[in-house]
């Protein structure tokens, strides 16, 4: 599986990568052992780039993900976490987490935290979780309320732990590009990471953060290359960015997969190869909660997409003419 260094670090990536928010019990539960099965397939499919949070199932996702692959070789593979979110122990009323997504007891609360001591704390504390003795990269998650203490203490904060030697690469993740084309501006980020505004139905990312970070030898990290289901697999009831999909993006997917099927290629393919054709993206991220479901990302991935396809969607208006 081709690899990428991000921006100017030293840390590679895989073209695939294993997103672990699903393995944090992310809407439904997921067992210990369909966990670690998951991350065993995607080392055999290649994989070797695995993206956690502390957001993910109050650090659930985090021990897990660390339990994997405590006994891989840990300079073969690369990963992130992110820092943005403290979680505090909380002894109030039982209760469960679904309320922020995550079908987890309530044990913790999140408390949001970009300064340079939460930063710091927050990378401490995630490598307790995950067992490990370094993480590779550090996004700071989701500052979009945040920007000020984002960009004057946490950002700062990022940058020494790298000068330390403490992570190999920083960025940013969020799901939206004007936040995120200002860190490929005003810093010396080495990624970003966007979810679902660089995709077959969501072109976003083209009008400035793709080509900022082109510009500036910075690499993108997609996340979110199905819309959160549409793209793979559009039908009535069907999940765009987390809510029902609008009928206009469904019928506008459907003519999408009815192009790719003319081609022989599946939608779920399609999806997972486009983000890839821009220069500027190392990687693609796949949320995964079971062995086949990183095996058929997979298997998508390594499926050939003639160049035809891209011309047809381009005539049908399907995707920009650039």
């Amino acid at each position: 599986m081709r690899r990428t260094e991000l921006g100017h670090s030293s840390v590679e990536v895989t073209e695939l990568s294993f997103g672990a928010a699903a393995i944090g019990n992310l809407f439904t539960p997921v067992t210990d052992e369909a966990a670690t099965a998951a991350v065993d397939a995607a080392w055999d499919a290649g994989v070797r780039y695995f993206d956690t949070a502390p957001h993910y199932g109050l650090g659930l996702s985090e021990r897990r993900l660390g339990a994997a692959l405590r006994d891989r070789p840990r300079a073969e593979y690369a990963l992130s976490t992110k820092a943005g979110r403290l979680l505090v122990p909380y002894d109030g009323p039982a209760g469960d987490d679904l309320a922020d997504g995550f079908d987890v007891p309530a044990t913790h609360r999140r408390v949001w935290d970009f300064s340079a001591d939460g930063v710091r704390r927050s990378i401490e504390d995630s490598l307790r979780r995950l067992g490990l003795d370094r993480v590779d990269i550090v996004y700071l998650h989701d500052p979009d309320d945040h920007a000020e203490q984002a960009f004057r203490q946490a950002y700062p904060a990022l940058e020494r732990l790298r000068a330390e030697g403490t992570v190999g690469a920083i960025g940013a993740g969020m799901n939206q590009t004007a936040m995120l084309t200002r860190f490929l501006r005003d810093t010396d980020v080495d990624a970003v990471l966007c979810a679902g505004r660089h995709t077959l139905l969501d072109h976003e990312a083209l009008d400035e953060l793709l080509p900022e970070a082109a510009a500036r030898g910075r690499s993108v990290v997609i996340g979110g290359a199905f819309n959160s289901g549409l793209l793979a697999d559009p039908r009535p009831g069907a999940t765009y960015d987390y809510a029902p999909a609008p009928g206009p993006l469904l019928d506008r997917a459907l003519r999408i997969k009815a192009v790719a099927e003319r081609h022989g290629v599946p939608l779920r393919a399609a999806a997972l190869r486009y983000p890839l054709g821009h220069p500027a993206v190392a990687s693609v991220l796949v949320g995964v909660r079971s062995a086949y479901e990183i095996q058929d990302a997979a298997a998508m991935l390594a499926r050939e997409v003639p160049d035809a396809l891209w011309d047809e969607l381009r005539a049908e208006g399907l995707l920009p003419k650039e």
